[in-house]
């Protein structure tokens, strides 16, 4: 049922009594814990060490995860920057804050965490990319914003702030988002490309680029973490480091596959967190309002998405949630695929609302601009090569209906949709989405006008690409 304006405002309103509610938990617990979240952009899951990557440097990375708690199955709402960060900030869902498209925004009046954090006593503030721009970040309410977030200017703020009130301080890098610098450690021939890739010396050059580019993002992790240890009380401090989706690659970033919405997530607060651990406990980005709040003395919000997962950061719960729903509405006329998935622990049901769409995204459609150059290899090499032609299709045209048993096939290379044996799972993991979705007030709005698979030039590399990045006109299912 579409949630009516009445009800949200009703529900916000619940929201608010029941944050400001725990101000008194929040006095009657002594000193508040600081928090310190780093985010970057477009990393995967498994390019890092504390994730099993052998070809990639991220001391930074590891040296958290040896100090804290290091999450398996963490997982963003949408693979697209803005509402991705949206529904971080909110603890809500995208269709319900209103982010849905990438570079849209939540809806006015939708309480984000800042807002909650300041009735609680704490200074919060965001340097760098932490919303999806500054018109967002603003937004969001921070008390302090700056697009600059070097070591140097973080230093000074951290020196500098209000000492009397507890801080929340987010830090986001633009690595490694496109595009990529010029290789700087890596040897193209020796890195490791997934099963999805195609062998191309330009997908090596480009992988190695990217891996330069984790490994910024992972040096400023380093200094960053190195400033929370000096100014503030690491036994009093929670730092947390994730990503805000997959990397930009084919499957990746614009998809539902965990390629695009798993994502790194590790932990570290002395004397909370045990040093050197991993839990297999399924999180997901909105989880994270709550999160702070709870740890900040404040009371859960009912009525949102988010749920909060402090009993696993304190080693009380091995267990958080047993279902995980993603959305993806599209991004300008690069990518206009709106798609829905439903994971569990063990299977993953995807489902493309319009087959009849050809899967577009700036890699194929941006070219120069966004390191195409690798995927013009592909494109050609298909023509002569059954596999790489396989890839390159699968890219494009996606079945309504993808199923896969993530124990056996955890790549996801094997759709099982078409198995008889699995019409009743399919039957029954839809039926949840569907249930979902119609819960959310998911319009299933299709942004843009669409790429059919029907129309030839649809899937020739950068045809029709257009320069809009607006999430442009409405269109319903």
């Amino acid at each position: 049922m579409r949630v009516c304006l009445r009800g949200l405002v009703m529900l916000f309103v619940a929201y608010w009594l029941s944050c400001l509610s725990g101000r008194a938990l929040a006095a009657s617990a002594g000193k508040l814990p600081d928090f310190v979240i780093f985010l970057s952009d477009d990393h995967g899951q498994l390019d890092s060490t504390p994730y099993g990557a052998r070809d990639v440097h991220t001391p930074n990375m590891q040296a958290l995860a040896d100090a804290g708690l290091t999450f398996d199955q963490a997982y963003i709402a949408s693979p697209a920057c803005a509402p991705s960060r949206a529904a971080l900030l909110t603890g809500l869902m995208p269709a319900r804050n209103g982010a849905e498209a990438n570079h849209s925004y939540k809806r006015e009046g939708v309480a984000s965490l800042p807002e909650v954090l300041r009735k609680l006593g704490y200074l919060t503030a965001a340097f760098g990319k932490v919303a999806h721009g500054k018109t967002d970040v603003k937004n969001h309410g921070f008390d302090v914003f700056d697009e600059r977030h070097t070591a140097a200017f973080v230093e000074e703020f951290i020196k500098n702030r209000d000492k009397s009130k507890p801080l929340c301080l987010f830090v986001g890098t633009h690595e490694p988002h496109v595009p990529w610098p010029d290789m700087e450690g890596y040897d193209p021939a020796k890195v490791t490309l997934p099963s999805t890739f195609v062998d191309t010396q330009e997908t090596r050059e480009f992988r190695a680029r990217y891996y330069t580019d984790v490994t910024k993002a992972d040096t400023l992790l380093g200094e960053i973490r190195g400033l929370a240890r000096k100014y503030l009380e690491p036994k009093n401090t929670l730092f947390i480091y994730t990503s805000d989706h997959g990397a930009q690659w084919p499957f990746g970033k614009w998809n539902l596959y965990d390629s695009g919405i798993r994502v790194p997530f590790i932990a570290a607060w002395d004397g909370v967190i045990k040093p050197g651990k991993r839990s297999s406990a399924m999180i997901q980005w909105p989880d994270l309002l709550p999160t702070l709040i709870e740890a900040g003395g404040g009371k859960s919000p009912e009525g949102i998405d988010g749920r909060s997962f402090l009993p696993v950061l304190r080693g009380e719960k091995p267990t958080h949630r047993e279902v995980i729903f993603t959305t993806h509405s599209g991004d300008g006329r690069m990518n206009v695929y709106p798609i829905r998935a439903i994971r569990t622990d063990r299977w993953k049901l995807i489902w493309n609302l319009h087959p009849e769409f050809a899967h577009t995204t700036h890699i194929d459609k941006a070219l120069a601009k966004d390191g195409g150059r690798y995927w013009l290899s592909w494109f050609e090499r298909a023509k002569t090569d059954a596999e790489a032609a396989a890839i390159v299709k699968r890219y494009h045209e996606r079945p309504e209906i993808e199923l896969y048993d993530l124990k056996a096939d955890p790549l996801e290379g094997h759709n099982l949709a078409m198995n008889p044996e699995q019409a009743n799972r399919i039957k029954e993991l839809r039926g949840r989405l569907e249930a979902w979705m119609k819960e959310q007030g998911d319009q299933q709005v299709v942004y843009n006008e669409p790429r059919l698979l029907s129309d030839a030039a649809s899937t020739k590399p950068g045809e029709n690409a257009g320069a809009d990045s607006a999430p442009g006109k409405k269109k319903k299912k």
